[in-house]
């Protein structure tokens, strides 16, 4: 197995408790392996436009545009290396806290890693809306938008998952990673996928 530092690109978002899992897992596997993680946002609100929602979700997505303006936002003014702190921070309430307040999560996220308040205004604002359909594009377009979140760019390929719980940690992280890298090695490998049992299990 190569040990060449591989840059690795995930797109997500703080409201789906599956990108969680997987972004756990890729900075798991980056203590384990030589690999540099970029995060992006990408956008539940963009992705389902135009789509039938579960009622069951369709509150979720709409309340999740509030986080992810926010992220651009933040990205806009500080660079792409604000995203993966604030995204943690914002997810850690989301996920293992269980809090569904976001503007609760908005606030206290910018608190922990040091940010201006004033940033909680982008939530409401379409502001930075273009900016976000961007990065949610470069991700998504990509892989192809038969899919969700999370999505990962290995080098030049892209794809969905992986779907994973609980998030795998020390050596188990770098073997998964180690199979991300061999599938998407291979020219004209699409899928593998199984039956979700587990929901997702914060630990």
């Amino acid at each position: 197995m190569s040990t060449a530092p591989r840059t690795v690109d995930l797109w997500v978002d703080p409201s789906c408790p599956w990108a969680w899992m997987t972004s756990r897992w890729m900075l798991n596997a980056a203590e384990v392996r030589p690999i540099s993680v970029n995060f992006h946002v990408m956008s539940l609100g963009v992705l389902n436009e135009g789509q039938e929602v579960p009622e069951k979700y369709v509150d979720l997505i709409k309340r999740s545009w509030g986080p992810v303006r926010v992220l651009i936002a933040a990205e806009q003014a500080h660079g792409t290396s604000i995203v993966e702190p604030l995204y943690s921070a914002m997810g850690t309430r989301i996920h293992p806290g269980d809090c569904g307040d976001f503007d609760q999560v908005i606030s206290e996220s910018l608190a922990e890693v040091g940010l201006s308040a004033a940033l909680a205004g982008a939530a409401s604002s379409t502001e930075f809306d273009d900016a976000l359909r961007a990065s949610h594009h470069a991700g998504m377009d990509k892989v192809g938008m038969d899919v969700g979140t999370p999505v990962i760019h290995i080098g030049d390929v892209a794809f969905f998952g992986p779907v994973v719980t609980p998030a795998p940690k020390g050596e188990a992280a770098g073997v998964l990673f180690d199979g991300c890298v061999a599938v998407a090695s291979i020219p004209g490998f699409y899928e593998l996928k199984r039956t979700r049992t587990e929901g997702p299990i914060f630990d």
